[in-house]
C-alpha cells in the first residue's frame, strides 16, 4: 500500500525486512546536502513578529490588563532560547576561562550607588512635548528623524523600494518616511551627525532639534529642551522606608562590594575574573522597541581583576588571528561608519584596542556571538567616542549587532581602570587592594620629615596640623629644597594666604633607607557586560527566512547549541503499537541528554514538521510502520528538508553528535543513508 502525509510520501511493500542479516535496503549515502535559497524572500519584520507572538517566544507582560511599555514575559521556546543561550555562555566564558560564579542582591541601598556615581550620572537625555507633555528620549528622536528624512530622499532619488506597509497600530511606533529630496550637503550633514550621535552632549541634541526643526512624529509638536533622567527605579529597604534603596541597573556593584572575599578565595592572587547573571531594571524613557529597550532584563556581567602595571592576558596568543570588524572613535569623529577588518593581535600592537586583556575578551565575544548563530557580516565592535565613555575608562568597545532597527549595542567591552574598587574603599574605610608578596625586597632612599609634635602644638597652635599636612604631601624634590633651608636656619611656606615660619627646633628631615617587601594595589577592572534579550531577539531575526515555494512557511534556522528544542518525534499513527518505541526513543534521547518533544497530533506530518520548524527545532526524527517491524527510523534536517534513515540505535547516535556539534549534516550523510521514500514492510 501507499502511504502520503505531509511533504514526504512512504511507500510501503511488502518485502522482506530491512536491515537484516539476510537483507539489504535500497537506499544510497550522499556526499552532500541540497543547497538551501534563504534569501528568495526580502526580511519581513511583521512576519517575524507574528510568528514570534504566535509561537508564544514572548509577549506583552500584563497584557489582559492593558499592559506596560517595557516589560515582557517569556513562553516555553523564548524561556528555552534565553536559558540555552546562557547554558552556553557559562560554558565559554565561566567554565573555560575558571571564572569565580557570584549571585548577589537586586535591592541596593542608596549609599552604593551614591559611591559609584549612579545616582549622579546615570541618566538619559529626554526631551518632552510642549503640548502633550509626551517625553521622547533625545538621541533617538534625532536618529529617527534624520533616518526616515534620508529614507525619503533615496525614495525621491529612485534609490529604495516603497517601504512595505504595516499595521496602523506599527505605524504609531516609527517615524514616517516622506519622499522630499535633500540638497547634497544636507544628506553629507545627517549622515554625519548620525555616525557620532553618540558623543553629543544633552545641550548640543537640544540646538540639533532647534536647527533642523526636529519635532514629535506623533503630533509634529515641538519638543523642548533636553533634561536628565534618571534611569534606576527608586525605593525603600525596611516598613519605615528610611533606608533608600534602588533596584540595580547592573550587576556589577555586587562584585566590587566582594572583591575582598573573592581575592581570598583565589588565594590572593590575581589576575581573576568575577561572573554573575542576573535580572536588572532600567527605567527607560521610551521603550518601543520590543526587546531592544526593555525595563527589566537579564544580564550577564564579567569583572576581569589585572594589575594595572602589566595587563597582558596568558591566553591572547590564542586569539590573537582572530579578526574583527572595528569602528574606531577617530573613524566616527570624522562623520564615518567605515568598518577596519584587523586582526585583535593587529589591533592591540598598533594600539587602536588598549591592552591585551580587553582585545582577548573582544575576541571571546566575537566567537560567543557566531557560535550561538550571530551572523559575522552583521556584527561590528564600536569603540566609545570621548563624549559617551565613562571619565574613569580607559577604552570601551561595544559589540553591535544589525538588525531591523539599525545598529544595536548588545555586549558593553570597557576597561574601568581602578575607579570602583577605589571609591568604595574611600567610602567605606575597607581597603579593597591587592597586596602581593615581591620576589627580590625593593631598596628605597628617601626624605622623612619628622615633626616634634609638643614643640609645633605650642608654638603654631591651630595651624600645626595644617603644617603637617602640606609638609606630608611635599615630594621629594620640595622636601630636599625644605631641608636646605632649615639648614640655613628656617624656612617659609605658604599655607592659607599666609606664610609660616619653620625651624629645625619643629621640624627635622632626614634621609632614611626603606625595604619594601609587600607591594600594594588596587586592581583595574575589564568588564565585559551581555545584554541577553538583545542578543536572542537579533539572534532570531538573524535566523529567519522563509522557504523559497511557499513565503508562509516561516522557518528560524537556529543552531542546535541553542534551538530551544533539539529533536521532534513525529510517529506516524496513534495506534497503541507505537507507544512503546515513541517511549524508547525519547527516553534514550533524554539520557543522551537531548531535549525532544513528541508531537502525535492529528494533523499530517508535514504539517507538524512546518510548525516545528517555526520552532527553530533542528532535527525530527519520524517512526512509521517499518519502525515498529524493523527498528529502523528516519531523521529530517529542517533547512534542507533531507532525511536519512537506519537503525533506531544509529540514528540517535547521530542526532547526538549533530546536537552537541561533533558533526555537521554532510558528515552525517556519510553515517546514514538517504531516504527515498520507500520502506519494505512485511
Amino acid at each position: 500500500m501507499r502511504v502520503r502525509f505531509g511533504f514526504v510520501q512512504r511507500h510501503c511493500t511488502y518485502s522482506p525486512r530491512l536491515f537484516t542479516t539476510s537483507h539489504c535496503v535500497r537506499f544510497t549515502h550522499s556526499n552532500m546536502s541540497k543547497e538551501v535559497n534563504k534569501t528568495a524572500h526580502s526580511f519581513d519584520k511583521t512576519r517575524l513578529d507574528a510568528l514570534l507572538n504566535r509561537r508564544f517566544f514572548y509577549a506583552p507582560a500584563f497584557e489582559i490588563y492593558g499592559g506596560v511599555a517595557g516589560l515582557y514575559d517569556y513562553g516555553p521556546p523564548g524561556s528555552s532560547l534565553q536559558a540555552n543561550i546562557i547554558a552556553e555562555w557559562r560554558k565559554h566564558f565561566i567554565i573555560e576561562d575558571h571564572m569565580l560564579e557570584l549571585d548577589t542582591t537586586i535591592m541596593t541601598p542608596a549609599p552604593v550607588f551614591e559611591t559609584s556615581g549612579h545616582v549622579a550620572r546615570f541618566a538619559d537625555w529626554m526631551v518632552k512635548d510642549t503640548k502633550t507633555g509626551d517625553v521622547l528620549r533625545a538621541d533617538h528622536l534625532v536618529k529617527n528623524v534624520f533616518e526616515a528624512r534620508l529614507a525619503g530622499d533615496r525614495e525621491a532619488r529612485g534609490l529604495a523600494a516603497q517601504p512595505q506597509k504595516e499595521d496602523e497600530k506599527k505605524k504609531k511606533k516609527k517615524v514616517k518616511s516622506v519622499a522630499v529630496q535633500l540638497a547634497d550637503e544636507k544628506v553629507k550633514e545627517y549622515e554625519t551627525i548620525l555616525a557620532q550621535l553618540d558623543n553629543y552632549s544633552g545641550p548640543e541634541l537640544g540646538e540639533l532639534c532647534r536647527k533642523h526643526d526636529i519635532r514629535n512624529p506623533d503630533t509634529d509638536n515641538e519638543v523642548g529642551e533636553p533634561q536628565q533622567f534618571n534611569l534606576m527605579f527608586a525605593s525603600s529597604i525596611g516598613p519605615t522606608g528610611q533606608h533608600p534603596g534602588y533596584l540595580r541597573p547592573e550587576t556589577a556593584q555586587g562584585h566590587f562590594l566582594n572583591f575582598s572575599r573573592l581575592l581570598e578565595f583565589n588565594n590572593g592572587r590575581i589576575p581573576f575574573a568575577s561572573a554573575q547573571i542576573g535580572r536588572s531594571f532600567r527605567n527607560e524613557i521610551s521603550p518601543r522597541a520590543g526587546l531592544l529597550r526593555v525595563r527589566e532584563f537579564t544580564m550577564g556581567e564579567i569583572e576581569h581583576y589585572v594589575d594595572p602595571a602589566d595587563k597582558r592576558h596568558e591566553r591572547f596568543h590564542e586569539v590573537r588571528h582572530i579578526v574583527l570588524s572595528l569602528l574606531d572613535r577617530h573613524v566616527q569623529t570624522q562623520g564615518s561608519t567605515e568598518l577596519t577588518r584587523m586582526s585583535i593581535g593587529e589591533a592591540v600592537d598598533k594600539g587602536y584596542v588598549a591592552n591585551e586583556t580587553l582585545g582577548y575578551f573582544l575576541a571571546r565575544i566575537n566567537l560567543f556571538l557566531i557560535n550561538i548563530g550571530i551572523n559575522p557580516k552583521r556584527l561590528r565592535f564600536r569603540q566609545h567616542m570621548a563624549n559617551e565613555m565613562a571619565h574613569y575608562a580607559t577604552d570601551c568597545w561595544d559589540a553591535e549587532i544589525e538588525n531591523s532597527s539599525g545598529w544595536t549595542e548588545c555586549v558593553g567591552c570597557a576597561d574601568r581602570a581602578a575607579y570602583d574598587l577605589s571609591v568604595h574603599s574611600a567610602r567605606t574605610g575597607h581597603p579593597l587592594v591587592v597586596r602581593q608578596a615581591l620576589k627580590e625586597p625593593v631598596i628605597t632612599d628617601k626624605e622623612v620629615p619628622e615633626f616634634n609634635k609638643k614643640v609645633l602644638g605650642k608654638t603654631l597652635g591651630r595651624d600645626a596640623g595644617l603644617v603637617q599636612k602640606i609638609v606630608g604631601e611635599m615630594d621629594e624634590a620640595q622636601l630636599l629644597k625644605l631641608k636646605g633651608e632649615l639648614f640655613h636656619g628656617s624656612a617659609k611656606i605658604p599655607a592659607e594666604g599666609k606664610e609660616i615660619t619653620l625651624t629645625p627646633e619643629l621640624l627635622s628631615i632626614e634621609r632614611k633607607t626603606f625595604k619594601q617587601s609587600i607591594r600594594e594595589f588596587t586592581p583595574n577592572v575589564i568588564e565585559p557586560s551581555f545584554g541577553f534579550g538583545r542578543i536572542l531577539y537579533t539572534l532570531l531575526e538573524h535566523s529567519f527566512w522563509c522557504r523559497e515555494q511557499d513565503v508562509e512557511r516561516g522557518v528560524l534556522s537556529l543552531p542546535p547549541v541553542v534551538a530551544p528544542t533539539k529533536v521532534l518525534i513525529v510517529p506516524l499513527s496513534a495506534k497503541e503499537e507505537f507507544e512503546p518505541l515513541v517511549q524508547e526513543v525519547s527516553t534514550k534521547l533524554r539520557k543522551a541528554g537531548i531535549f525532544s518533544r513528541v508531537d502525535d497530533s492529528n494533523t499530517s506530518i508535514g504539517k507538524r514538521y512546518a510548525r516545528n520548524d517555526e520552532l527553530g527545532t533542528p532535527f525530527g526524527v519520524t517512526l512509521d510502520f517499518a519502525s515498529v517491524q524493523n527498528r529502523t527510523m528516519t531523521l529530517r534536517e529542517r533547512d534542507t528538508t533531507d532525511q536519512l534513515i537506519g537503525p533506531i540505535d544509529d540514528v540517535i547516535a547521530v542526532v547526538t553528535d549533530l546536537v552537541q556539534g561533533g558533526m555537521d549534516w554532510v558528515e552525517a550523510c556519510q553515517r546514514l543513508a538517504v531516504y527515498d521514500g520507500v520502506q519494505a514492510v512485511d
